[in-house]
């Protein structure tokens, strides 16, 4: 890679000038901003570099919260369930919660939308039999009914920004804890527009100004035990938006009420992994509205001043929605992506928005985010770039990115000088793709793939967190495998099925758990989805079901394509049925070596007439179906990783009927490559830590290299070799 600079975002750090002017030419920044806990100094603002300020518009206002504590942010919360063993019983709200998080809101607008279930029988108790007691925070239960279960769902105000809980727990903040502060407030809004107005004029040097998203955070409750400290967590939940004034809202713009129920839901809350009922889509809608309307009055006064704003998609994003048709609304100028994976990087690349960039990781934290120790002893920063930047490499070859950068501490990086290199060596390369993007896109493969879940584009590249937070899910891996192939990527809900987009479509990819949002759940009951999907595999489509594709109960068969995959799940009702027997027969060059799909109990052939492709403990994991012109493709699981992202690649080509070893294609799944017809450039990369030996095909040339460790290698085809 030559050097270059520019498009990389330094974190900087008063009292360590000299550092950070050394790295910003080392590394070819050319912006520095500041991070959370740390401030840039005049010989840094001074220094002739674009200038990106941190803000969290919620937080960092304790002076003003102190003074309005019933403007602070709140949520429902829910009491395990308690066993009556009379007809009496006491609940004490707090006793499972994080005391220093949350507060009981006891207030007579907060009191409204309480609720008590007895669980057993599934009902709410009368607001008669129960009464609150503020002096020790319990509800005494009157006239209930002796060993029947209860819960009490409550709300409390969230004391201590999430956030800032974080980092005081995981890197050891020393100072005042931060409350947050809810807009939905007519005096929280003058608040902070005047705030927002004195903050522009007493930072000139700022170039930009980094939302640290807008209004409320992703949903994450803390248990008191410190055995359980993570109660719950979604990344997508709107449960922190609530509050009574905004219910009262909801109310009289949609002509009904919420309560407690509608969003703790049993305990269980409505987690992004499953369908939603019309109740969370409208507040979510409800919400979106809100953050839009008063978040572009705060984009518009920046823009007042001469600024950019970019928004962070990530800490308190709830409410934002870059894919759900309104995002221009607010008038951002960029979109920052913290990235751990290859999706995200492709979540981040689809927004609409002029500026696209990924914070990298690690981060210059001594405990990352994810919970590694980079910088602490033992800690590998080096390695865990290499790791994140080889599933990050990979996506953005495929979908362009306009910046890169890092946040944190600065100083960490003192005692990696390793890791000082690397990163500049990501720089260099991120700066040279950038540069075949801005001459043209890279070359797609002819089947147009698209995935089918209940969120559709809504969710595009993601389900509700990071990878870390979402590995058990099969969709989340298809969705890293398929960041850095080479297809068109779409994603479809069953209304879009519905509206005629399988026209544009050569394979539809179906994978998750029976009943979640990404398998359907009771959107497979439609019989209009069924009779669209089956017509259009007959003709020629291919679906590839993955784990409990199209699972629904009360039909012939579990899995509503099983007509067309000629597989099914037994969920008891077969067991005295007898079942085919197969043999495997795989096509060469299907499967790459080390590739590997782990097979699921009570799966079986409905039919004989599908063709197992692998088989692992007598159950076939992977099979192919024709039906019609069609094909229906099943995988019991899938796993991300070099030889299974090839395989999926492999079996995209293989059901849609093209040759997996056509051009531009590796030969060896431990590399990948992207080609860029109008610069006529060639990249080939190598996703792991040995040497790699691959060739392309092009236009009936064969190129050979061999890449060193996470290697890059570029070739001009129209160039004489």
């Amino acid at each position: 890679m030559s050097k270059k600079t520019g498009s990389f975002t330094l974190p900087g750090e008063a009292g360590y000038e000299k550092l950070t002017l050394e790295i910003a030419q080392k590394w070819g920044a050319d912006v520095i901003r500041d991070s959370d806990g740390t401030e840039l100094s005049d010989e840094i603002l001074n220094a002739g570099y674009g200038i990106y300020s941190t803000i969290c518009l919620i937080r960092d206002h304790n002076e003003w919260a102190k003074k309005n504590l019933d403007k602070l942010q709140q949520t429902f919360l829910i009491t395990h369930p308690h066993t009556a063993v009379s007809d009496t019983l006491d609940i004490d709200l707090m006793e499972d919660y994080f005391d220093q998080q949350f507060s009981v809101n006891d207030s007579s607008d907060a009191l409204r939308y309480w609720q008590v279930f007895d669980r057993t029988t599934n009902t709410e108790i009368p607001r008669e039999n129960w009464e609150y007691q503020p002096s020790n925070g319990i509800v005494v239960l009157k006239g209930i009914t002796p060993w029947h279960t209860y819960t009490v769902a409550f709300l409390a105000w969230r004391i201590w920004e999430e956030i800032s809980m974080y980092n005081h727990t995981t890197n050891h903040w020393d100072s005042e804890h931060l409350m947050q502060i809810d807009p939905r407030y007519p005096e929280v809004q003058d608040y902070l527009t005047e705030w927002l107005r004195s903050w522009c004029e007493e930072h000139p040097h700022t170039t930009v100004v980094r939302f640290t998203s807008m209004f409320y955070n992703f949903v994450w409750i803390w248990g008191s035990s410190e055995r359980c400290r993570n109660i719950f967590t979604d990344w997508a939940s709107y449960d922190f938006t609530v509050s009574p004034l905004a219910l009262d809202q909801f109310r009289k713009t949609y002509g009904y009420s919420l309560n407690a129920e509608d969003f703790v839901n049993k305990g269980k809350f409505h987690v992004t992994h499953m369908p939603a009922d019309r109740k969370k889509r409208d507040w979510m809608d409800f919400i979106n509205d809100f953050v839009i309307s008063f978040g572009k009055k705060l984009v518009q006064i920046v823009h007042d001043y001469g600024k950019k704003a970019y928004v962070f998609y990530d800490d308190s994003w709830v409410g934002i929605e870059p894919y759900n048709g309104r995002f221009r609304e607010f008038g951002f100028d960029g979109m920052i992506k913290c990235v751990f994976s290859g999706y995200e990087a492709r979540l981040c690349s689809g927004v609409p928005a002029e500026t696209h960039e990924l914070r990298l990781h690690p981060y210059l934290f001594p405990t990352g985010v994810d919970g590694s120790p980079p910088f602490l002893e033992g800690g590998d920063p080096k390695g865990e770039a290499q790791k994140y930047w080889t599933a990050v490499r990979r996506a953005i070859l495929r979908a362009p990115i306009d910046r890169i950068g890092l946040g944190g501490y600065l100083h960490l990086v003192e005692q990696s000088p390793d890791f000082v290199e690397y990163i500049a060596q990501i720089a260099d390369e991120f700066r040279t793709i950038k540069d075949l993007h801005s001459k043209g896109t890279p070359s797609v493969l002819r089947p147009r793939v698209a995935v089918l879940h209940y969120w559709g584009v809504l969710r595009s590249w993601t389900l509700s967190g990071h990878f870390h937070e979402t590995y058990m899910h099969d969709l989340i891996h298809i969705n890293e495998s398929l960041s850095g192939l080479p297809f068109d990527v779409r994603f479809y809900d069953f209304n879009d099925i519905k509206n005629g987009v399988l026209k544009d479509t050569d394979v539809l990819i179906n994978a998750g758990a029976a009943g979640t949002a990404w398998s359907g759940g009771d959107a497979w009951n439609d019989e209009e989805v069924f009779r669209i999907i089956t017509e259009w595999v007959y003709n020629g489509g291919t679906f590839i079901g993955v784990n409990e594709p199209s699972a629904a109960n009360g039909y012939d068969s579990y899995f509503r394509m099983a007509h067309v995959l000629g597989i099914d799940e037994d969920t008891g009702d077969r067991i005295c049925h007898g079942k085919w027997a197969f043999d495997v027969s795989t096509p060469d060059g299907l499967f790459p070596k080390g590739s590997y799909v782990h097979s699921r109990k009570n799966i079986f052939l409905t039919n004989g007439d599908a063709t197992v492709l692998m088989a692992e403990n007598g159950l076939p994991s992977v099979t192919a179906r024709s039906f019609g012109s069609g094909t229906g493709i099943y995988l019991a699981s899938f796993e991300t990783g070099p030889e299974n992202t090839r395989m999926l690649m492999n079996l995209i080509l293989y059901g849609a009927k093209e040759a997996y070893d056509e051009d531009f294609i590796t030969d060896n799944p431990y590399t990948e490559c992207a080609f860029y017809p109008d610069s006529q450039m060639l990249v080939v990369i190598n996703n792991t830590g040995d040497f790699q030996k691959t060739s392309v095909s092009a236009a009936g040339q064969t190129h050979t290299c061999t890449l060193e460790p996470y290697g890059i290698f570029m070739k001009y085809l129209a160039a004489d070799d």
